[in-house]
């Protein structure tokens, strides 16, 4: 931190010297787009991920809009320091032995030469890649404990929901409970993820569904990736969740689509599919037959387990980053100057 000081001499006073009362104050670095509790990120971190995020550049986008992406990429950017610290703060931090486990079962599906290409798509380096591990593992470890174990769904909570709920357990045809990953080439500003991550052109969302298929591939949880890069604004929320789809509905799918819904076992995602709204990765939690379905089935009941949880993880994730933000200390000097810069 730099200073800029009027100096005030107060006579009478005496020491070994004078003594001299600062009247200071601060200036932000110009290297430096944001304070976090006094930790830095930079301009050039804020760039790399913006490149990441965008990796080609395209003449159509205005300055106020690359202001704008910037800005929602430097937010996320925050977000993840303020979990990350407090991660650090309570000895939640990956360890190296951690991290090299999760390294290789990212690699393990792709030969090195494929491996090397997808690091290339995503602006990326080993490093990088391994910082980034070591961040979501520990931000991960965090929620398990300050998130996940607050949370506990009782037999009660189940049989409540259930005798709330129990025409959705009638299903007059055969229904397939649906998950998707979207990712759209065009802008949206209805995206909302937990990474700010859109892509902007269908070059930008090939890469990034190869980042999220490659993710997927290596064991990350289904619902987490698509919470944080999912661009479909009525499921990413939800962990990419669709509720059970009747197959009717299917029915107005592309053939493609339905075939490949049908030909799925229970817990199984699919490649990556092109459909009229973008990119398509999509899982199937399971099929039902028609009928009612009684709460003493084992099926019911964990669907209805699985959803109050996810209704309470949402809830409760949502309150802790409220709260971690008003308990961290953050100056975007980013913002800063973009607010302050004139109109043109």
């Amino acid at each position: 931190m730099k200073w800029r000081c009027g100096s005030v001499v107060l006579p009478g006073v005496l020491l070994s010297g004078i003594l001299v009362v600062s009247g200071c104050k601060s200036t932000p670095r110009a290297d430096v787009a944001a304070e976090i509790n006094s930790r830095p990120i930079t301009f050039a971190e804020l760039d790399k991920q913006y490149r990441m995020a965008f990796p080609t550049a395209t003449p159509e986008v205005s300055a106020d809009q690359m202001n704008t992406q910037k800005l929602e990429i430097l937010r996320s950017m925050i977000d993840n320091e303020i979990m990350l610290q407090r991660a650090e703060k309570q000895g939640l931090m990956a360890v190296d032995a951690d991290v090299e486990a999760k390294f290789s079962e990212l690699k393990a599906p792709y030969t090195e030469e494929e491996f090397q290409k997808q690091l290339t798509a995503r602006g990326m380096s080993v490093t990088d890649l391994k910082a980034q591990i070591r961040r979501d593992l520990s931000v991960q470890k965090l929620f398990n404990k300050e998130i996940t174990s607050r949370i506990s769904i009782s037999d009660t909570d189940v049989t409540n929901f259930y005798n709330n709920n129990k025409a959705s357990f009638n299903l007059a045809e055969p229904q397939v409970h649906l998950a998707t990953i979207l990712v759209t080439p065009q802008p949206d500003p209805n995206v909302k993820n937990l990474r700010s991550d859109k892509a902007q052109t269908d070059d930008q969302a090939k890469k990034k569904m190869a980042m999220i298929e490659a993710r997927l591939k290596g064991g990350e949880e289904f619902a987490m990736v698509a919470q944080n890069f999912s661009e479909d604004p009525q499921t990413a929320q939800n962990g990419g969740d669709m509720g059970y789809v009747p197959e009717s509905a299917l029915a107005q799918a592309s053939p493609e689509l339905r075939r490949l819904v049908f030909s799925m076992q229970p817990g199984q995602a699919s490649p990556v599919v092109r459909t009229p709204e973008g990119y398509r990765i999509i899982k199937v939690i399971s099929k039902e037959p028609a009928g009612q379905r009684d709460l003493n089935d084992p099926r019911v009941q964990q669907n209805i387990r699985d959803t109050l949880i996810n209704r309470k993880d949402q809830l409760l994730r949502a309150a802790y980053y409220e709260v971690a933000r008003n308990d961290a200390k953050v100056v975007n000097n980013y913002a800063q100057q973009v607010y302050g810069a004139p109109s043109k």
